[in-house]
């Protein structure tokens, strides 16, 4: 006899977490930076330094090749593909839980980044983003004569 793992609220949590997806549900405070349209959405951390804005995200099984960054009027999009390799239970899978797909994230950014010094980097399936700020404009004293 094998012993076999049950969690009797999985259904209930892969339910609330679909109802959490929908428009109508959304907090004011969201982001929009998960959006519907996406079969997966990488999991991100987003840390501020005092001269830039670190964007780390989990993309695991993705081709550096296949990821799309652009940032216009203050909103960063990540868009990017995790092909899937055809598996059926013939090969011994019993079940597949890798999200395969297309994922497209979107992060409105604060004034004052510079975004022709947006730098990425993927390293072992973690792309790193390095956005740099914009010097601070200072202000100049006029004098009169």
């Amino acid at each position: 006899m094998s012993l076999t793992h049950y969690s009797p609220w999985s259904l209930f949590e892969q339910l609330q977490h679909e109802v959490h997806r929908m428009p109508a549900h959304k907090n004011k405070d969201d982001d929009n930076s998960n959006v519907i349209t996406s079969d997966w959405a990488p999991a991100v951390d987003i840390k501020e330094e005092d001269n830039q804005y670190l964007l780390i995200a989990d993309i695991p099984g993705v081709d550096p090749k296949d990821i799309d960054i652009h940032m216009e009027n203050n909103i960063l999009t990540i868009k990017g593909e995790r092909n899937a390799e055809l598996k059926t239970e013939k090969e011994g899978f019993k079940r597949i839980e890798r999200q395969h797909g297309v994922f497209y994230r979107r992060f409105t950014m604060p004034d004052g980044v510079n975004a022709d010094g947006i730098k990425a980097n993927s390293n072992h399936g973690v792309l790193t983003l390095q956005i740099p700020k914009q010097e601070a404009i200072k202000p100049r004293k006029i004098s009169v004569n």
